[in-house]
């Protein structure tokens, strides 16, 4: 969701022209009553929300269990969406298996900091005479006793934990127990099928696609620090005086909540992008992803839509520091009955080399990837700023958050503003745009998750890192040669890896 109050956010939400708000009916005829601001597919017709949900791994492999566990498959006999699906299932057990027992040291490792994080918290507070307070306020803090200054390492073993220094008291807290909640899931994922948390909520009939009309127009709902760190990437209001400047002035954002505290289902995704397109939107950006797409022909199906409709998808590339060209990261380009999408845009996450970041081995580093982020030389198209960036939060605050949740933003903010002086531009024009106007470092960057250097090139399909004035220039010459002599750009395409 989104924090539809934020102040350097309220004057740029998109405002659907033909609803009449509050009527309770459906003024457009689009199949969504009062969806002024966007839709939420998360939501019941009684007005509950699905907050937290499940992995789709846990999903895949217990749905699936009765069908395929422990029974002679044929593969050679199995149609290709058939064929899908059992792979999809044993990727699924290999991986909650493992996941499992991961989780299971995971749970044991921050246990104890679970368990001592409020109390510390509360001598913190009190030493401190402050209620709320960063990791980089208590770092400079000298503590006075010995019982502060125990608390102040504990606390700050979350922070440079989480990388999260810049974040609040508050939210570390709210962040370990989100991750100590999802490590729980993933231990139990193996024994337990997982709760239908959406199903008891929304009550569509999921296996029917044609079932798409469902949700409510409660945009904000539950947990919209993500939403609202997003949307003021692209477009916070600039020049206002008030907290940041987004990076695309003109842009309206049109709130679409299809994503928990979870994975999200990919009929929701699906419907959500259709959504988007068809009010108008000309970018979608999409901050999330998921190992498993039991549903990706419905995707498949709305990203061709998307495609027909000149419509550029911007998708964060994971944070795992992960292959893409090796594991998968959902919703993506490739079809499942081959070919792939033109209008499609994969980013990773870039950092500074004078910022101090520490990585998933505790040691400190200073490179120009962000330590966190998935790469691929085929699957990832360009990086863009994804490690300590500075945007809106809920509740009129603003503050710094690390993600290719936070890349994908700065892409699609870049697109926007590129958009908003060359309206002509195809999607496919745009994409070519952004991957070419990029900035290329002279040296080589970190692997993610390795001590290996490499090329840019070696990681992406652009070799380099997002760049606004370039993409601008290069904007205005291609627009320019067009009134002389029209112009194709060079479209690039990526296969399956």
């Amino acid at each position: 969701g989104i924090d539809t109050t934020q102040p350097d956010l309220k004057n740029i939400l998109w405002t659907n022209p033909n609803e009449i708000p509050g009527n309770g009916k459906d003024d457009d005829g689009n199949g969504y009553a009062d969806d002024i601001h966007g839709w939420n597919f998360l939501g019941g017709s009684d007005g509950k929300n699905v907050d937290e949900d499940s992995y789709e791994g846990a999903r895949i492999y217990h749905g699936l269990m009765g069908k395929y566990d422990g029974k002679p498959i044929d593969e050679s006999k199995l149609s290709k969406e058939e064929l899908y699906e059992y792979k999809t299932w044993k990727k699924a057990k290999e991986k909650v298996e493992a996941q499992a027992a991961e989780a299971q040291n995971n749970i044991i490792m921050v246990g104890w900091l679970k368990r001592d994080l409020p109390k510390s918290d509360s001598i913190i507070k009190l030493s401190m005479n402050k209620e709320v307070y960063t990791g980089d306020e208590l770092e400079a803090y000298e503590a006075t006793t010995k019982v502060a200054d125990r608390a102040k390492l504990i606390m700050m073993a979350a922070f440079e934990g989480f990388s999260m220094k810049s974040s609040t008291n508050k939210e570390i807290i709210e962040e370990l127990n989100d991750y100590y909640s999802g490590e729980e899931k993933k231990a139990n994922a193996i024994m337990e099928a997982p709760e239908d948390y959406r199903g008891e909520i929304v009550k569509d009939k999921y296996n029917d696609f044609s079932d798409r009309y469902y949700g409510n127009n409660d945009v904000m709902a539950a947990h919209f620090m993500h939403g609202t760190h997003v949307s003021g990437i692209i477009g916070a209001q600039r020049n206002n005086n008030i907290g940041m400047d987004g990076i695309a002035d003109n842009v309206k954002i049109m709130m679409i909540r299809a994503v928990p505290n979870g994975d999200e289902h990919d009929k929701d995704v699906a419907l959500a992008i259709r959504y988007a397109v068809d009010n108008g939107a000309k970018i979608v950006n999409m901050s999330f992803g998921k190992s498993f797409s039991p549903e990706k022909k419905w995707v498949d199906e709305a990203v061709k839509y998307a495609e027909t409709k000149n419509v550029l998808l911007v998708q964060g590339a994971g944070n795992d520091n992960e292959n893409n060209d090796v594991e998968e990261n959902f919703p993506n380009r490739n079809f499942i009955n081959g070919g792939s999408a033109t209008n499609y845009m994969d980013i990773g996450a870039s950092s500074d080399t004078s910022i101090k970041q520490i990585n998933n081995q505790g040691k400190e580093q200073k490179d120009l990837v962000a330590y966190f982020s998935n790469y691929g030389k085929k699957e990832v198209d360009v990086f863009a700023p994804g490690y300590k960036i500075y945007s809106a939060k809920p509740d009129g605050k603003f503050g710094f958050l690390n993600g290719t949740s936070m890349a994908s933003p700065v892409v699609a903010g870049i697109a926007a503003l590129t958009l908003s002086y060359y309206p002509q531009l195809t999607a496919q024009q745009l994409k070519s745009i952004l991957m070419k106007s990029v900035q290329a470092p002279g040296f080589k960057v970190m692997k993610p998750g390795t001590d290996e250097k490499v090329n840019m090139s070696d990681i992406s399909q652009s070799g380099g890192i997002i760049n606004a004035y370039e993409a601008i220039k290069l904007a205005d010459a291609l627009t320019s040669q067009k009134t002389k002599k029209p112009v194709k750009p060079k479209i690039v395409k990526t296969k399956k890896g």
